[in-house]
């Protein structure tokens, strides 16, 4: 089935992620597959919109209208203005790395970021794309998804990083229904061999979890018992700040 011209438009932009945020325009036709005269018809349609920015080395990026067009997608927009003063608070506690992130399909995306002082390896970059099961804002939302996104996902040949990567399907699902009894994961190494991530769900008007926020620390000497209750604190603000109100328990009757 041949491609309509919106396909190959989106081909193209689809072209550019984390470790190809730069491309010649030869390598834009070869990764959406198009022809060249095709890919550079489409380029410069993009370029005098906006949409892609070309550079003195004659290598395209994403263009600023994108991004500003990107920033007015109502689930990262509204939740990042209501998150911000909690992730600040958030940094100003640890001085360490803050995140806030959705599910979009089978992965989490970043839409906020602040950077700590520590030297971690961390990837993720705000609009960044990770599996679900490999960091901790994932395994949040993985877990309060519902059953048949969890069957689909583990289902699903999973991604190797470090060592400490877990990819068993049952050992995923004991970790899930972890997640959902206390509120919190920690997800130890799963990215990169010298990172711990602490990630608390986010939760909507309605109960349900819209997003997850996480703190990112170097393995070695991480306070993780002081940092489960400072992502959880920050986690229950932004869900306030959302609309969410916690149900409030009677009080128990004595016999």
């Amino acid at each position: 089935m041949s491609r309509s011209a919106a396909d190959r438009l989106l081909d193209v932009l689809g072209t550019f992620d984390q470790t190809h945020v730069s491309l010649t325009l030869t390598q834009l036709a070869e990764r959406a597959r198009l022809p060249l005269a095709t890919a550079h018809r489409i380029v410069a349609a993009l370029a005098r919109w906006g949409a892609l920015e070309r550079d003195d080395a004659g290598r395209y990026h994403v263009g600023l209208r994108l991004w500003e067009v990107a920033a007015l997608a109502p689930r990262g927009l509204g939740i990042r203005q209501a998150a911000l003063p909690f992730l600040e608070d958030l940094y100003e506690a640890t001085h360490e790395n803050v995140h806030l992130a959705v599910r979009d399909g089978l992965e989490v995306v970043y839409i906020e970021r602040i950077s700590g002082r520590s030297a971690v390896g961390v990837h993720s970059q705000v609009g960044a794309r990770w599996p679900l099961h490999a960091t901790g804002v994932g395994l949040v939302l993985l877990a309060h998804g519902d059953v048949g996104l969890q069957d689909r996902y583990l289902a699903e040949e999973l991604a190797v990083f470090t060592p400490y990567t877990v990819t068993d399907p049952e050992q995923l699902r004991r970790m899930l229904a972890e997640v959902r009894r206390i509120g919190v994961t920690v997800s130890d190494r799963q990215v990169t061999d010298d990172a711990l991530s602490v990630a608390a769900p986010v939760r909507g008007p309605r109960g349900d979890v819209v997003a997850a926020v996480s703190v990112v620390v170097p393995v070695t000497d991480a306070r993780t018992p002081h940092l489960i209750p400072a992502v959880q604190l920050a986690g229950r603000g932004i869900s306030r700040a959302l609309g969410w109100q916690p149900v409030r328990r009677g009080p128990t009757a004595s016999a």
